[in-house]
């Protein structure tokens, strides 16, 4: 295993972001928003799946504050397409983990591995649901974090691929957060959507969204409503999911907070 770890700080001044009351905001066209909130123990390292047959990136993230978060419960993040999990920190996602906690939420930490362009489903030998359904939670019993509390969150392809993998694996994630799920009427996701009954589903997506039809219908065919979620001005970038992620983690932290 070789690690990259990354000191608090050192991702979003990588990312060139500038700081704007109160928040970060990335030069970019899209400009996420960023929480004006320390990363604490926020890893990057090489991992080698079985799964995919292949190196991976993996990246994790706890809250400043809560050393290096062992027994806390675990948010699984999956990119969407034109990501990985090497983006992470840039994206700020331990800085928005800190920002949870700070806000009062039950602590969790962030989980999160490169899964490629294949939907977060197998293709041929290599099974990137297999990698997050089995191997992450390996990964991050290692570390000592608490895998009895797992969630799950995306955009959208990983969105898709969130929703996919509570509907694959009943009973394994507590909670999803999708953002802009890559979704379509008739799509695997439509018709396993009952076995999503009894887990609490977040949907969020832009009005300036070619795939807000298809998040309402999903909606629609739920087994139960919403249990989080908002459809507001924005398009399909990290420039609106950033505005998502803090309702979407006081979905998890509520959830995960159960013992």
């Amino acid at each position: 295993m070789r690690r990259r770890t990354l000191l608090a700080g050192a991702a979003a001044g990588a990312a060139g972001v500038v700081s704007l009351g109160g928040y970060r905001r990335w030069r970019t066209p899209a400009e996420p928003v960023i929480p004006d909130a320390p990363a604490g123990d926020e890893r990057l390292e090489w991992r080698a799946s079985a799964a995919r047959g292949r190196t991976v990136d993996f990246y994790t993230a706890v809250p400043a504050g809560y050393g290096d978060g062992r027994g806390l419960p675990v948010l699984l993040v999956l990119h969407g397409a034109s990501t990985t999990a090497a983006d992470f920190p840039a994206l700020g996602l331990g800085r928005f983990a800190t920002d949870s906690a700070r806000r009062g939420n039950p602590p969790f930490v962030l989980a999160g591995a490169t899964g490629d362009r294949l939907s977060w489903r197998p293709a041929g030998a290599d099974d990137p649901q297999r990698m997050v359904h089995e191997e992450i939670p390996a990964w991050c019993a290692g570390r000592g974090f608490d895998t009895s509390r797992i969630s799950v969150c995306g955009w959208s392809m990983g969105g898709y691929g969130a929703l996919l993998l509570a509907e694959t694996f009943p009973g394994f994630v507590r909670a999803v957060a999708a953002f802009s799920p890559a979704v379509s009427a008739g799509d695997d996701v439509f018709a396993r959507a009952g076995a999503l009954r009894g887990v609490p589903v977040g949907l969020w997506c832009g009005t300036d969204d070619g795939r807000l039809a298809g998040v309402r219908a999903l909606e629609r065919a739920l087994p139960q409503p919403k249990a989080a979620g908002s459809y507001s001005a924005g398009r399909h970038n990290f420039g609106y999911w950033s505005t998502c992620l803090p309702a979407a983690f006081d979905l998890v932290a509520r959830v995960t907070a159960r013992e």
